[in-house]
């Protein structure tokens, strides 16, 4: 079965051969892993591979692929593999997978563990443990040649895809007939390649006391197309580059045999993937930061009532320049309006925060003014005038489909305008807010011209929505 003449590197896969009697028999296990499915659809040949299936010569192969040695299926052809690599005096390449996307249960005797993959003839496993969903996991401190260009591939995952949290275990033996037990440390090193947010290993590389084996522990899912491009491309090159040179294979570039400006153009090129791969990983984390910040105020502003209208709104009118006092915890109970709102040069203001699933309640001017005349009994050293309702009206609907006005009805918009009064939708409140149009907000708030807090950032001014008191002055000129 020589690869010669071929082109092809022969790589062991730890299957049978797809439509065999062992590959239907296997089919009809439960827990036949997703892993194995998955690499029946590769491209051998596209890649320069020749796949080597179950029961097939391994001796002279140059990687071995997700081996089934963990269910008890191969172990003749690993042995296989691991002697003739150490006859030729090369390193024993393994790629396997870890975790089942599928599957989300602890299915194994290691306790708290979800997965395992038990690593050569020795009593060590990689013992796994499904992380959250969300987890981003980042590049290892320290990784450079083929390790790092796996773990800039990986990091292509789709985002929902699951990660499974990496460690290093030995084996504890229990002998039969109280015959005692036996303890096993976990032999080898393991070497992370992504880590999470607590820098525990993702992905990684288990090395064998001896150096003579590398297994790589990626997770389940991730596209083989792409774990195959870089086996061949990056791995095989830099580990085994013997396996390359006798299959002749057409991927493989001598370095020796290059000229100095090949060399100097690939360095330049891998050192533009890498800054490409960490410049995108730093954009993604600045994305997911800004939008977690943003989130608790887009959906309490658009969707939200009650206590949770209130700090979102807050938060807003904070980020703007402005002071926000909650006066129910200030106050104690609800005596007043909710929030007293101040700036350096201007009148401090009661703010009410309402949300309704309909129309706007026209009662809700009365109780802001209720709330005006009974402030001086309240806190006389703090002169309040005026007061702004914020409404999130029709918060049941999609913002495009409300009503641009908290209040329609033309006799009661008539009426306000004599009123000491503004009334702001949350919506238009939220429009400036994602702008970033703080002077829109402090001005429709406080009235007038504010100046800028330090607090708010600088921002190109934009169209500011008129708040509804405005335009009923507009209305009776």
């Amino acid at each position: 079965m020589s690869s010669t003449a071929s082109g092809l590197v022969p790589v062991h896969i730890g299957q049978p051969e797809p439509g065999s009697d062992r590959d239907q028999a296997l089919r009809l296990r439960a827990d036949r892993p997703t892993s194995l499915r998955i690499l029946e659809a590769v491209d051998w040949r596209r890649h320069g591979l020749q796949q080597r299936w179950l029961g097939m010569e391994s001796s002279d192969c140059a990687a071995a692929l997700s081996p089934g040695h963990v269910h008890n299926q191969d172990d003749e052809g690993m042995k296989r593999l691991f002697g003739g690599a150490r006859r030729r005096g090369e390193l024993a390449l393994v790629l396997t997978v870890i975790g089942q996307v599928d599957e989300d249960r602890t299915h194994n005797v290691f306790g708290s563990a979800d997965a395992s993959v038990h690593l050569s003839d020795l009593f060590t496993s990689v013992v796994a443990r499904r992380l959250p969903a969300g987890t981003r996991p980042s590049i290892a401190p320290g990784l450079s040649g083929a390790d790092r260009d796996l773990a800039i591939r990986l990091l292509t995952r789709p985002a929902d895809d699951p990660w499974w949290s990496l460690q290093l275990r030995g084996m504890h033996l229990e002998h039969g007939a109280g015959s005692g037990s036996e303890d096993h440390l976990a032999a080898g090193e393991l070497h992370p390649i992504l880590v999470d947010a607590l820098g525990d290993p993702v992905v990684a590389a288990w090395s064998s006391p001896a150096g003579d084996q590398r297994w790589y522990v990626i997770p389940d899912g991730t596209p083989w197309d792409n774990v195959l491009d870089w086996l061949v491309h990056r791995a095989l090159p830099e580990y085994v580059p013997g396996a390359l040179r006798r299959a002749r294979s057409p991927f493989f570039v001598d370095p020796d045999l290059q000229t100095a400006g090949e060399q100097s153009a690939r360095q330049s090129l891998e050192e533009l993937e890498a800054r490409y791969a960490e410049e995108k990983q730093r954009l993604e984390k600045e994305l997911r930061e800004a939008k977690e910040k943003a989130e608790a105020v887009r959906y309490g502003l658009l969707y939200g009532s009650g206590t949770e209208l209130t700090k979102a709104v807050a938060q807003v009118l904070t980020a703007a320049g402005m002071r926000a006092v909650d006066l129910d915890e200030e106050l104690g109970g609800t005596k007043s309006a909710d929030l007293l709102v101040s700036a350096e040069g201007a009148s401090a203001r009661l703010v009410e925060v309402k949300g309704v699933s309909g129309p706007a309640q026209e009662s809700y001017i009365g109780q802001l003014r209720q709330h005006l005349d009974t402030w001086p009994q309240l806190r006389p050293s703090v002169p309040v005038s005026e007061g702004v309702l914020i409404v999130n009206h029709q918060y049941k609907l999609h913002p495009s489909e409300r009503s641009a006005d908290v209040y329609t009805r033309p006799e009661h918009v008539a009426s306000l305008a004599s009123l000491p009064v503004t009334v702001v939708s949350a919506v238009q409140l939220f429009n400036w807010w994602r702008a970033g149009d703080w002077a829109a907000i402090r001005t429709a708030v406080l009235g007038g011209v504010i100046a800028a807090a330090s607090s708010a950032a600088p921002v190109k001014r934009q169209q500011p929505f008129a708040p509804q008191r405005r335009w009923y002055d507009r209305l009776r000129k």
